[in-house]
């Protein structure tokens, strides 16, 4: 067996505590989980996982508008029944299949 080492670092405690659920819930702790996440580094040479900013962004007071300007807009949608709802939702369905 290759000599190991302790490898350290400061987590949030929720964080922490969290993902570690995660790991029980898949059978696992964290010190295995993150032997796994090295081992894939290794193999991918790189992260395991896609880590690139996104193309575009926003900022919190552009989502707060757009989330408002949507809330207003759908003060205007008259109401619907559920026979109307139903029959929309098995419109669309049919006509997906074709």
């Amino acid at each position: 067996m290759a000599e190991q080492v302790l490898i350290q670092f400061r987590a949030d405690k929720e964080l922490k505590q969290e993902v570690a659920e995660i790991y029980e819930r898949l059978g696992m702790d964290l010190p295995t989980a993150f032997r796994m996440f090295m081992t894939k580094s290794k193999m991918m040479k790189g992260l395991p996982f896609e880590a690139r900013l996104p193309e575009q962004t926003i900022t919190r007071a552009e989502a707060k508008n757009a989330f408002y300007e949507l809330r207003r807009q759908a003060t205007d949608v008259p109401e619907m029944s559920l026979e109307e709802i139903n029959a929309e939702i098995a419109s669309v369905r049919a006509e997906r299949k074709r």
